[in-house]
């Protein structure tokens, strides 16, 4: 099992390669691991910068995020998981989380509201897990809870990669643009990883 860790590693390595060169021809968005978030402190002028695909982007990548979060807690509170999925549920976490910032101070800047606690699937957020999928994954042991965790964020993933391909192509705001395509690339990436891990498990 061990053997796969590079294969993870080169993942994350080249998505942070790909970051530093984007970032290099656009100012104000230090790279990550797992997607560009734009800086904490963006220019009046950027924020002021939206459109209502980019609020709906906002809103819907915000509880997104939330949940792949506490997903990857959840598998990483277990004993006996498979390392590379314990790898992979650590770099999902450490990502997603300044992106959920970012998120929120975008929805502030703009007025709009957070519907993280609010009725999901009415907003058309894909990917996301049930209740019931969550209490699955919660009482799942060893082999059986990492394969669950993989199918769930491979679906989570997918849902991700729609919402972000829409704001790429809908959006206004620069910087959210910028965010939605660094989740359609390493999210891409990262589900050809799980996918991979799944028949060696």
């Amino acid at each position: 099992m061990n053997s796969f860790r590079p294969h993870i590693a080169a993942v994350i390595a080249a998505a942070a390669m790909l970051t530093l060169s984007s970032c290099s021809s656009m100012a104000g968005m230090p790279g990550m691991d797992h997607g560009a978030a734009p800086s904490a402190s963006p220019t009046a002028d950027a924020a002021a910068t939206y459109n209502d695909p980019d609020v709906i982007f906002a809103q819907g990548m915000l509880p997104h995020h939330e949940q792949a979060v506490e997903m990857s807690e959840v598998i990483l509170a277990k004993p006996d998981i498979d390392p590379r999925v314990t790898d992979l549920a650590t770099a999902i976490k450490a990502a997603q989380e300044p992106e959920i910032a970012q998120l929120q101070r975008w929805l502030t800047a703009w007025g709009a509201e957070d519907i993280g606690s609010m009725d999901h699937g009415a907003h058309g957020m894909t990917g996301l897990m049930s209740e019931e999928d969550m209490a699955a994954l919660e009482e799942a042991t060893g082999v059986t809870a990492s394969t669950l965790f993989l199918e769930q964020m491979i679906a989570h993933h997918q849902g991700a990669v729609d919402m972000a391909q829409t704001e790429v192509e809908e959006g206004e705001n620069p910087d959210a643009i910028t965010m939605a395509e660094e989740i359609v690339r390493s999210q891409t990436d990262e589900i050809t990883v799980m996918q991979d891990i799944l028949t060696t498990l």
